[in-house]
């Protein structure tokens, strides 16, 4: 153990008590299996017992913020206006600065007046500015024609000045400068001279050439996305995917059912299976069969063919009447209970246990404290774009500070829950371009819809967050990164990850806005263990569901082995081989390797067990919660 991990857990004992964790303290006992803890009524309908002392002023803010929400898609106009104030302020003192960008304004506008005289004198004056290699708004023929290439580059000098206006002001926090360079961007994004019918020369020539019905097309498609968001269905085409009827289809069982969770068991696809299974924690804020979509691509379907017992939680979509669960319901509830009936069915085995995305934040706390506690239930431990270290969580780390936190509880504490419909346009903005503008363009102005597909129809089948455990998440460990400082306690003491010694498998996605790959690879030097880290092309989603035979997945694998010298992230990608196609058959060939052989025979649901019967088959009823 390195002596700042030492020191860490020397001023835990110091530490602030997090948020979530329980008023009264449990006795430390080690054990293979601890007793369920005594049960307590969860969901308590009506309103959480600390707001029951709330003045009457406390729950008019409440209200009054909960109104604002539904106008600004539940951002928090306050923590924008403090961003841009600080770098107005900053601004207004800084004579030098102001005196880089009159420069700056001067240079470009000198550069566009000789374009305009080049395009007076030849039909293809050369751009004085060319876009970033991720903008494709611009790469069509069509742009390089007069007036469009004067338009386009008008745009891109004006978009560099304004990148220029707001980065590098002195005195601004970098908090402050990543928001108002963020939303400078996306008002920018918004004028973009692609997005407009008489600015567009691909769209004016579809215009033509079809006499106007692209825009026919493309208003009936605004008429009925429009009526589909008011009446609260979901988006055209998602009903050719049904859950249980063309994706989640891999044959399964319900072998156990709470409050929270069904833990599915799926039938085994081989004559043999190896001793210990594999048990899947997705995360709560989306729904499980991200991991079992179509039969081609369901990573659970796969894992059963290479001969494995797996196990999966579906987590039940929460209600208001849910408000009260907490973080440490979702531990106790869900992964400890699953890992308490896969290991029984399983005849004492020790786990493979996986978490994807907050799953994997989730399983990280259970398995630290397992470890903790002497509980050594599990045999290994993947993580797929799941963060411990929440220092540098990307663009997303844009809507979280004090003021969208405390925001975001007034929302739900009227509702009793957060929708994830509400988390949308944050997610959007992120990726406007491709999110929000190419489909205005595409659908609404050209007038045709890409087809759905099994990943698009999953997206848009949301679920919700109750009150309480989603404020303790953003709290403890999104806003003051608990778990990684050794603060985040679990039964009244602090867990620590670096307790976790069975080999780890972490994936990051190269593309990820969620979970910043170089913060998930943070996962090879914070644990105290071999990790084997993969970093794979794609995003959040598509770079997990990456099956076999997928031309457009490529990914990098390090072997790093506890004690040797800890590689920095960036030259390692820059100098580690990439591998073309899916990075699934490495995990499933290290699965295989911390498994013993495939002798036994297929595991019957529940496994004979009387407490673990078939409830129903998969995919169960919580995940068709509406």
């Amino acid at each position: 153990m390195t002596k700042g991990r030492m020191e860490r857990r020397l001023l835990t004992a110091k530490s602030r008590s997090p948020i979530g964790v329980r008023d009264r303290a449990r006795p430390v006992v080690a054990r293979r299996e601890p007793p369920a803890p005594p049960a307590r009524p969860l969901g308590l309908a009506g309103t959480p017992a600390d707001n029951a002392t709330e003045s009457e002023y406390r729950v008019a803010d409440r209200l009054f913020h909960a109104a604002i929400a539904a106008a600004t898609g539940g951002l928090s106009p306050i923590s924008i206006a403090e961003a841009w104030h600080d770098w107005m302020l900053n601004l207004a003192i800084s004579p030098g600065k102001q005196q880089e960008l009159l420069a700056k304004a001067i240079e470009k506008n000198a550069r566009m007046q000789r374009f305009l005289a080049a395009c007076a004198t030849s039909s293809e004056a050369p751009p004085v500015i060319a876009p970033l290699p991720q903008d494709r708004r611009f790469r069509a023929p069509a742009w390089q024609a007069f007036p469009f290439n004067v338009l386009q580059q008008s745009f891109l000098l004006t978009q560099q000045w304004w990148h220029n206006a707001t980065t590098g002001v002195p005195g601004v926090s970098a908090q402050h400068e990543r928001v108002v360079e963020f939303h400078s961007r996306q008002f920018l994004d918004m004028l973009s001279p692609s997005n407009f019918l008489a600015t567009n020369p691909e769209i004016l020539e579809r215009t033509v050439r079809e006499g106007g019905a692209n825009l026919v097309r493309g208003l009936d498609n605004l008429v009925e996305d429009w009526k589909r968001l008011d009446s609260g269905n979901r988006p055209a085409g998602t009903e050719a995917f049904a859950v249980g009827g063309t994706v989640a289809v891999t044959p399964g069982d319900v072998i156990f059912r709470n409050e929270l969770i069904e833990l599915i068991q799926y039938r085994p696809s081989t004559g043999t299976v190896r001793p210990e299974p594999v048990l899947i924690v997705p995360a709560w804020i989306m729904k499980y069969y991200i991991l079992d979509l179509s039969p081609q691509n369901s990573l659970i379907r796969h894992l059963v063919a290479q001969g494995f017992t797996v196990f999966c939680i579906s987590w039940r979509n929460p209600g208001p009447e849910h408000r009260d669960l907490s973080l440490d319901d979702y531990r106790r509830l869900g992964v400890m209970a699953a890992v308490g009936a896969a290991g029984a069915i399983a005849g004492g085995a020790k786990i493979h246990a996986v978490g994807y995305c907050l799953g994997g934040t989730l399983l990280s706390i259970a398995a630290a404290a397992m470890a903790r506690d002497g509980d050594d239930r599990l045999k290994s431990v993947s993580l797929f774009a799941a963060q411990v270290d929440f220092e540098e969580p990307g663009e997303l780390g844009l809507f979280i500070d004090e003021s969208q936190v405390a925001f975001i509880e007034d929302v739900m504490w009227q509702d009793g829950y957060l929708d994830q419909r509400r988390m949308a346009g944050a997610f959007q903005m992120i990726r406007s371009q491709d999110l929000v503008w190419s489909r205005l363009i595409g659908e609404y102005l050209i007038g045709e819809r890409p087809p759905m597909t099994d990943l698009m129809a999953w997206n848009a089948d949301a679920t919700r967050m109750p009150y309480r455990m989603h404020s303790e998440y953003l709290r403890s460990l999104f806003l003051h990164n608990d778990l990684a400082q050794g603060r985040f306690a679990v039964d009244g003491r602090p867990v620590h990850v670096e307790d976790i010694a069975v080999p780890v498998f972490a994936v990051g996605t190269l593309t990820d806005h969620v979970a910043p790959w170089r913060s998930v690879f943070k996962l090879v030097h914070i644990l105290d263990t071999d990790v084997d880290f993969v970093l794979t092309n794609g995003g959040h989603n598509a770079g997990i569901v990456a099956e076999p035979g997928n031309p457009r997945r490529a990914y990098r694998h390090l072997e790093y082995r506890h004690g040797t010298p800890h590689p920095a992230p960036d030259p390692w990608m820059k100098e580690a081989e990439e591998h073309p196609g899916s990075w699934w058959p490495s995990w499933f060939a290290w699965l295989a390797e911390h498994s013993g052989e495939q002798t036994l025979p297929g595991r019957a649901a529940g496994g004979g067990r009387s407490e673990y019967r078939t409830i129903a088959a998969a995919p169960g009823i919580y995940v068709l919660q509406p």
